[in-house]
């Protein structure tokens, strides 16, 4: 399992640094700072371990919260891949989803998104003939985009003074496109709203339509499954099963229900944290992977956040989308249900922005996005392990503000009303199941929905965002969305350093633990991998 519930015992260390949080930004600090001899301990509020990578079970069924697929990790040579290869020693082992990731769905045709940059070219070109110079033209920016961002992350790396002295030069091109919205980079390019919808199906992978959503956000999502997307096996709590031996070996430890309470600061200088249940605990380090807006907002003392004008900088932003998500578990095989890998996104016309307005206007019309996600197809272990069966996930966007009402509520008490919301949902996303899969409905024994008040409860996010922060321009606009923090020994990492997703979390844990030790950690991980 990989990880402990509190005692006191367990904590007493020595240990060279403190996390808060368990994602994949909290656990690749963890291990990375393990790899310098340094041991850690790591402390989750919630009952398991892992963040948004974590799994939960009822009866026979086990499913991944936030886990779908991952990019860039087919090939072993490929950097993200060598993160996990050092992060896990080599035992956190993938398999491709084929030659199809993704399937946009709209009322009038079906569009697949395929591995390689070439193929996926020819394939939109086949799509949409006249529009070969805007498809060539898009995904040369693409590409450009995400160059910049090496620039951009080596700024981010950097102290705040130094930052400010190089981000002209480090940052110009990469503010170029993430200063413009998606929408503003593909008008420009083409006046073919069903291509620029096609285009932008994966938004539902950061959370904003093109309208509102920076251009860098897109462009790093469309890259990132350039080569395909690929599925941990044995689930998404593979992460922490294989995480956690590299952070045990330096003397670490990874604790769960310890919800930390404050960070204690003396001096502007972080000592340690405090735990709800009013036990302290030193660390010469601290690094919080429970979000600026948690960090800045609620674990520092009031007069630290203050002083250093902390809550000025957190309006600057905002949370990213909520969700809902059917959890189904099936009493027949994938095989037999003719489940594939490759995931589903429905849509219920080409205009992705005015598809939100109506829905948020009428929650009774169609559901903007429908994304539908087969695990158990996905993992070849899965039969092995749960015979007989399959599950998969249908998920949808759903504002918190219709759920707030309810947010004083303990979970599982919810009252009524709540289950007869989430009875009206769950009936809502069986309707778009019926429509493409109507061999499924006949083989559930299991259905059961979450919503943002579940994210909230869970993961701690106030308003059960699931990308952390939005990725407007304006997000990455604010230069103090760094590891460095104005409290000395006090880091932060997690996705709201960079960007979302996997890939952005453990990308900001490799620039905190580069801030941390003073060094840079990418060119000791292609040593070591």
């Amino acid at each position: 399992m990989g990880y402990q519930t509190y005692r006191s015992d367990r904590a007493q260390g020595p240990f060279d640094a403190i996390v808060i949080g368990s994602g994949i930004g909290g656990l690749g600090v963890a291990a990375l700072l393990a790899k310098a001899g340094k041991a850690v301990l790591v402390l989750e509020r919630h009952y398991v371990a892992g963040g948004f990578t974590h799994t939960f079970k009822r009866k026979n069924y086990e499913w991944d919260v936030g886990v779908h697929y991952v990019g860039e990790v087919e090939r072993k040579g490929a950097f993200l891949r060598r993160v996990f290869d050092d992060i896990t020693a080599g035992a956190l082992q993938w398999n491709p989803l084929g030659e199809v990731y993704d399937r946009a769905i709209f009322p009038d045709q079906t569009y697949e998104f395929v591995v390689g940059l070439e193929n996926l070219q020819r394939r939109l070109i086949d799509y949409f003939p006249q529009e070969r110079a805007a498809i060539e033209g898009y995904l040369a920016l693409v590409i450009q985009a995400t160059r910049s961002a090496r620039g951009f992350f080596t700024e981010r790396a950097m102290p705040p003074w130094m930052g400010r002295l190089a981000a002209p030069f480090l940052g110009r091109t990469f503010q170029k496109f993430s200063d413009q919205t998606t929408w503003e980079v593909l008008a420009k390019l083409t006046k073919n709203e069903k291509l620029i919808g096609v285009l932008t199906t994966q938004y539902g992978d950061y959370g904003l339509p093109p309208k509102q959503s920076s251009f860098v956000i897109h462009a790093m999502v469309v890259k990132h499954y350039f080569e395909g997307g690929c599925y941990p096996v044995g689930g998404s709590a593979s992460f922490v099963n294989t995480i956690a031996p590299v952070i045990e070996q330096a003397g670490g430890r990874i604790l769960v229900h310890a919800e930390v309470e404050k960070i204690l600061v003396a001096n502007d200088q972080a000592l340690g944290v405090r735990l709800k249940n009013g036990e302290e605990l030193r660390a010469p380090l601290v690094i919080s992977d429970a979000g600026v807006i948690n960090t800045y907002g609620k674990l520092l003392d009031p007069k630290v956040i203050e002083r250093h004008r902390l809550l000025p900088k957190v309006t600057q932003v905002h949370p990213s989308s909520a969700h809902i998500c059917l959890y189904l578990g099936l009493k027949k095989t994938a095989r037999e249900l003719g489940l594939g890998k490759a995931n589903y996104w429905i849509f219920p016309g080409y205009d992705h922005d005015a598809n939100l307005v109506r829905y948020r206007e009428d929650p009774s019309g169609p559901l903007p996005v429908t994304y539908l996600s087969f695990p158990s197809a996905k993992d070849p272990d899965w039969d092995s392990h749960h015979p007989g069966t399959a599950t998969m996930e249908a998920i949808g966007f759903a504002p918190y503000g219709w759920f707030q009402k309810w947010a004083q509520s303990p979970w599982q008490k919810r009252g009524g009303d709540y289950e007869a919301c989430k009875a009206n949902l769950t009936e809502r996303l069986f309707e778009q199941i019926d429509r493409h899969l109507p061999q499924i409905r006949g083989a559930v024994d299991h259905a059961e929905l979450s919503t943002p008040l579940s994210t909230q409860h869970f993961a701690n996010y106030a308003q059960g965002e699931i990308y952390g922060l939005d990725h407007t321009p304006q997000r990455f606009r604010q230069s103090w969305l760094r590891p460095h923090t104005p409290i000395k020994n006090l880091f932060l990492t997690g996705q709201d350093i960079v960007t979302d997703g996997i890939a952005g979390a453990l990308l900001a844990s490799v620039l905190t633990v580069s801030s941390i030790l003073k060094r840079n950690v990418i060119q000791d991980i292609v040593a070591r991998t």
